[in-house]
């Protein structure tokens, strides 16, 4: 594989737990190559947020080396790691976390704002257009549907231009029918900006879409290079 835009090399990750030390991860080793997407499938517990999570440097491993566009997540402290992943990464969580008190429009421009853009509105309203939502840029949080939030949420997470999409269970709120345009979107997004795609998922539709398939059990990996069935 030239050049991954991710590349994980023996990975543990360990947290302190009411009845201990718990292992969560176990010698992860893997490369994600630009522009490919990535499915993460497992049983539940089988750790597969916890390695998005990783990837995302929202959590640290507690032993290995993570890399993301050649730059070394575990040896950034917590105000880089912030920084590095406002200029190149979006995160789609499946709970939306939106700001309640923003409209649509706040919520996706806020991102652009941090990162200096002049026109973060211009854009924050064209990202809503491109996900159907043009008509609900004033909505407030508590005034959409989960489907909508969830538009919101891809919206605020893309209209950066991340090098890299990470996503944890995002059709895991939704309906069928609100999942299908999910996933759809998703895609397109990847798509639109050319990012590199990696996902949480329960979904086999969503997991057949991906280029590659990474089964988890029990904090390891159980078939790297498996591929998402025909």
């Amino acid at each position: 594989m030239n050049d991954p835009v991710l590349s994980i090399a023996n990975a543990n990750l360990s947290l302190d737990g009411n009845a201990g030390r718990v292992d969560i991860l176990h010698d992860i080793s893997l490369d994600v190559a630009a522009g490919e997407t990535l499915g993460l499938v497992g049983p539940s517990g089988s750790g597969k947020s916890s390695l998005l999570m990783l990837m995302g440097g929202l959590e640290q491993a507690t032993s290995g080396t993570i890399k993301a566009l050649n730059q070394d997540l575990t040896a950034m402290n917590e105000d880089q790691l912030a920084l590095f992943r406002r200029d190149n990464m979006g995160v789609v969580f499946q709970s939306f976390h939106l700001i309640p008190t923003m409209t649509a429009l706040e919520n996706v421009a806020t991102p652009l704002e941090l990162a200096g853009a002049k026109d973060a509105f211009d854009r924050a309203e064209a990202e809503l257009a491109a996900v159907g939502l043009a008509d609900r840029i004033d909505h407030y949080p508590n005034q959409m549907s989960g489907g909508e939030q969830q538009r919101v949420a891809l919206a605020r997470a893309s209209a950066p231009r991340p090098r890299i999409l990470l996503a944890d269970e995002p059709t895991g709120n939704l309906d069928e029918t609100n999942g299908q345009a999910i996933i759809d979107l998703l895609f397109g997004l990847r798509d639109r900006h050319g990012a590199t795609l990696i996902m949480v998922t329960h979904s086999n539709e969503l997991a057949n879409r991906c280029d590659r398939v990474v089964r988890l059990r029990d904090g390891r990996i159980d078939a790297p290079m498996a591929k998402a069935a025909e």
